[in-house]
């Protein structure tokens, strides 16, 4: 059997359209291939951004801000020596990009100006880190993206 041009065109673009279809069929119906919102709150998160962004700023006019070191014990966060730490409330959220289920938060307990996040809670890679934390009646915020 002898196929001109013409035919060959249309089998050609059958087999492509084929392809296409295949492909986007398989992308939204398996589910390794899932894309959902980076965080479950997206829109209520959003509502937030402002003030994040007034409690940043007031961690900017601080003499000195949230600091953190990787050490062998896990991350140590440093608040400012010249404030009192039983008026330092707040929490710390590790958010954890590649894997949700690996994201965690601890409130801010401390006995000195350090306070731990321990090694078995971290794995290698990259974490966003967000302190948010309160000194007397002023709100602070404090992010980094780290590799652990």
């Amino acid at each position: 059997m002898k196929i001109n041009w013409g035919t060959a065109i249309v089998i050609a673009f059958v087999c492509f359209i084929s392809f296409i279809m295949y492909f986007v069929i398989t992308m939204s119906t398996d589910s390794k291939y899932e894309h959902d919102l980076v965080i479950d709150d997206y829109y209520g998160q959003e509502l937030q951004f402002q003030a994040d962004l007034d409690h940043e700023e007031n961690s900017k006019n601080l003499k000195s801000n949230v600091s953190f070191k990787k050490t062998n014990e896990g991350i140590v966060i440093t608040f400012p020596e010249d404030l009192e730490i039983d008026k330092i409330k707040g929490k710390v959220f590790l958010y954890r990009p590649s894997n949700k289920q690996l994201d965690f938060e601890t409130q801010i307990s401390l006995s000195n100006h350090n306070l731990l996040i321990p090694d078995k809670r971290l794995l290698d890679g990259r974490w966003n880190i967000k302190v948010d934390w309160k000194y007397n009646t002023n709100s602070y915020l404090f992010k980094k993206e780290i590799t652990y």
